[in-house]
């Protein structure tokens, strides 16, 4: 295992960039659309359109990369990846004044990236007597945001895991936490796996899925058969089903023809913003966003070192692990609970084959819960690892609190 040294890093996109974006929104042809679609259809007209001329003519860019630098330590370093050689991670690293903070790696999915982690930065690392505190590293994955994208096929599951653990272990973490939603649950759960036990100690995650009980394990597939669901798990599976039926026609494309895809990802500036705006209204509860919070969210995408395009390759790579999870990973898991989240099971299913030590119900939220419900979601990794809890001081010396 070999390590380069961390290079500090700041986003300065070339003003050649700026302006070929500028000229492609210039030039942006728009389709029609039909009276009173709304969202039946997809994005709404007057929603592209409008967000179309603000990012040409009414959005700064230079203010939200300027704040971004700012708010957000960022680095870069190499990490050597078995059969893939060496490649060029970005990420988020900031330490808490507590000592004794807990290691804590936060994972993205798609499509989300590092600007996930800016609201609960501050909260995690906040120190204080009456909680506990985090050193916090929020990985770049490889493909996504400033970090190297994989150049060799067959970069899946396995090797997410090996870059965002040597990260931790290059950062001096040989012992940590992590918490992750969308494929950043496929992620860190490969990592309890893989590392859980001797490095890894604890996960946590948003999107709690698990297949259900089988006949193989009698006892629990007849208390499958036999307990009826929650009114809040059936309004899960409520809304499970309608993005199985309405909202998951991108992920049929992403994990099977990803290339042909990305020609216009990589091309339209307007093909990207209503691709992934769409996703950030309808995974969402009612989240209130702002145009500029748009916009750097899907120029992040558009910037992004390797381009639209690669972000979405995991699809493809890891589309029989997602239908397959695998081994049970061992160690101690914590789960978050919110209403609007787009694949939920009853928390049985989820207990019948992990080790959860903490569960949390909300009553709002959805898919992007360090945007849409940061406190809340900070909150939940506080009591996990709390004194009294059955994680605390889970990491050998780092109890966490000041």
């Amino acid at each position: 295992m070999s390590f380069s040294d961390e290079t500090p890093f700041q986003i300065n996109i070339p003003d050649e960039k700026l302006a070929t974006l500028r000229a492609k929104l210039e030039l942006a042809t728009f389709p029609d659309e039909l009276e009173d679609a709304g969202w039946k259809y997809g994005a709404p007209l007057a929603d592209i359109k409008r967000l179309t001329e603000k990012w040409r003519s009414g959005y700064d860019w230079r203010k939200h990369e300027k704040e971004l630098n700012q708010e957000l330590p960022m680095f870069t370093r190499d990490i050597e990846v078995d059969g893939f050689g060496a490649l060029n991670i970005h990420y988020v690293h900031k330490k808490s004044e507590v000592v004794d903070a807990i290691p804590l790696l936060f994972c993205h999915g798609w499509p989300g990236s590092f600007l996930e982690v800016k609201k609960i930065l501050p909260l995690l690392t906040d120190s204080s007597p009456e909680h506990p505190s985090f050193h916090v590293v929020a990985i770049s994955l490889p493909g996504y945001g400033f970090s190297e994208a994989p150049h060799k096929q067959g970069f899946a599951a396995k090797q997410y895991a090996e870059v965002a653990h040597k990260l931790m272990l290059a950062l001096g973490y040989s012992e940590y936490v992590t918490q992750g939603g969308d494929w950043g649950f496929m992620i860190t759960r490969k990592m309890a796996c893989e590392y859980g036990g001797k490095h890894h100690k604890a996960w946590h995650t948003n999107l709690p899925v698990a297949a259900p009980p089988s006949w193989k394990s009698p006892l629990s597939f007849l208390a499958f058969l036999l307990t009826p669901w929650s009114p809040e798990e059936k309004a899960a599976i409520e809304r499970s089903e309608w993005f199985r039926t309405k909202g998951s026609g991108y992920h049929a494309e992403q994990s099977t023809q990803p290339q042909t895809l990305g020609y216009s990802l990589a091309d339209s500036p307007v093909g990207l913003l209503a691709w992934i705006y769409e996703k950030l209204v309808l995974w969402t509860d009612d989240y209130k966003w702002s145009d500029d919070e748009v916009l750097t969210w899907i120029s992040l995408y558009w910037f992004s070192r390797a381009g639209p395009a690669a972000s979405i390759r995991i699809y493809f790579e890891l589309a029989g692990e997602r239908r397959n999870l695998g081994p049970n990973p061992t160690i101690p898991m914590g789960t978050s609970y919110f209403p609007k989240e787009l694949v939920a099971v009853p928390a049985a299913w989820l207990r019948g084959v992990n080790k959860v030590i903490f569960e949390s119900h909300h009553t709002t939220g959805g898919h992007f819960p360090a945007t849409e419900r940061p406190e809340e979601l900070v909150q939940d990794m506080r009591k996990m690892f709390a004194k009294g809890s059955n994680a605390f001081a889970i990491v050998p010396g780092k109890t966490g609190y000041a």
